[in-house]
């Protein structure tokens, strides 16, 4: 069996949408004949826990945990970050800060480039490359954020002569926070330097949507492959193939054939994953507010939920209407889309967002639910929704045709089809890894 370095910040029990990319590629690997090799800190930073990710390790995995160094938790508390829920999602980008959290800010921007995780990057070189020495392997995989790990994946290509793919789940400098990191020109300049010779010294660079992966190539001649993040089939108990996606757990009551069933007859709007101050879709409450049913609306909100949001919603009327989740597994984040009537997608107000598809969108597609998204309407996410016939992307100030919508989808009136997701499950997705793989 060929042998696959991974080199992660993330990985289970750690949990949220960085953990799973790598964890369902391991899952598959063995499959095709690839055996993934897991470094990875032993002592991260955990703003969540989810252990029902650790069922799909398999067994044939190695996992090589050392510890780490690293000031990040500090500068978190400085800056005003919890884990609780209804606090800052992502303090980084936030409009209004504190004079601590501008002081935080700027330390963590210019003294720890790219990122506070920088620390790690000599002490992994020299174990990985003793640790190369007697245990070969095929191929590196360096997995950012945060892009301190591809600069281990550097170090070690550099040393060893090892094919090396850089997987970039989201952009370096065109990353649509970088602009607020406060940086110095100098430490500018050298984020750019690290990102200019990662791109043009590793054997193959991975993005995860087709614009990421056009800005790319536009600035290096190494080949730029384009492997999204995906669904696991598994999960949702659903067939691939024709061309669609057919699921026995899928029914526009919000019934499922495993988990926990729904008992009410709400019509059940639903958000997963992290709901950032910046994406608030403010049209989207004072439209739901205004429906003649609204006291039959159920939100639900299921992850890291900015205060300003939940203010928002209140503001509107609809606090009697709000189900705050908090933090849950992926598991039972998975069986709220089940049981979802509607799902929504607030994008971030940020042009440089417009090239970015959240994870989420993957199994929010996978669920056969509407999906209704606010955000550019010339974006990637739009784009995907109205290639999949999954739902609709409306730009946040169109209220009116945002109740038109969840009234055409409460009607029966709009089916989401998954017309082509088949080519997102994370089966297919390892497949295309691994003939890269064996390309180089």
């Amino acid at each position: 069996m060929r042998r696959a370095l991974v080199i992660t910040y993330y990985w289970p029990p750690t949990g949220g949408s960085g953990v799973q990319r790598w964890v369902k590629f391991a899952k598959h690997m063995p499959e095709f004949g690839w055996q993934p090799v897991i470094y990875t800190p032993e002592n991260p930073e955990q703003l969540a826990v989810d252990d029902s990710l650790l069922v799909d390790i398999p067994e044939q995995t190695e996992i090589i945990k050392r510890r780490i160094v690293e000031p990040y938790a500090l500068a978190r508390n400085i800056l005003g970050g919890s884990s609780e829920k209804g606090a800052g999602v992502n303090p980084v980008n936030k409009q209004e800060k504190s004079l601590k959290q501008k002081i935080a800010l700027w330390v963590r921007g210019n003294f720890f480039v790219p990122d506070p995780r920088v620390w790690w990057v000599c002490p992994s070189v020299r174990f990985l490359r003793n640790y190369l020495k007697r245990h070969p392997v095929d191929v590196i995989v360096s997995t950012g954020p945060p892009q301190s790990m591809h600069l281990i994946g550097l170090e070690l290509h550099k040393i060893t002569g090892i094919p090396w793919v850089a997987d970039f789940r989201d952009p370096w400098t065109e990353l649509f926070y970088f602009k607020h990191l406060g940086l110095s020109p100098k430490a500018e300049r050298k984020h750019r330097q690290m990102e200019q010779e990662v791109l043009d010294r590793a054997s193959a660079i991975v993005a995860v949507t087709p614009m990421v992966q056009a800005d790319f190539q536009n600035v290096t001649n190494t080949p730029v492959h384009l492997i999204s993040n995906g669904f696991d089939e598994d999960d949702f108990g659903i067939a691939t193939g024709g061309g669609s996606v057919s699921s026995s757990n899928s029914s526009a009551s919000g019934g499922s054939s495993a988990g926990k069933k729904r008992t009410d007859t709400k019509f059940r709007i639903v958000h997963t994953g992290l709901f950032a101050s910046d994406g608030n879709p403010l049209a989207l409450w004072d439209a739901i507010a205004g429906l003649p049913f609204k006291n039959r609306i159920d939100i639900r909100l299921a992850g890291k939920v900015d205060a300003e949001i939940v203010e928002a919603i209140k503001d509107a009327g609809l606090e009697p209407n709000l189900s705050l989740l908090g933090y849950i597994s992926h598991d039972d984040s998975v069986q709220e889309l089940k049981n979802a009537d509607m799902l929504i997608l607030p994008l971030r107000q940020e042009p440089e967002y417009k090239k970015v598809l959240p994870g989420k969108i993957f199994e929010y597609l996978a669920s056969l639910k509407p999906v209704l998204g606010i955000g550019q309407e010339d974006g990637a996410a739009a784009q995907l929704l109205c290639e999949s016939n999954a739902g609709i992307m409306l730009d946040w100030p169109r209220g009116e045709a945002m109740a038109d919508f969840i009234c055409k989808v409460r009607n029966g009136e709009f089916k989401a089809l998954g017309i082509g997701i088949e080519k997102y499950s994370r089966r297919n997705l390892t497949k295309k890894m691994i003939d890269l793989f064996e390309q180089l």
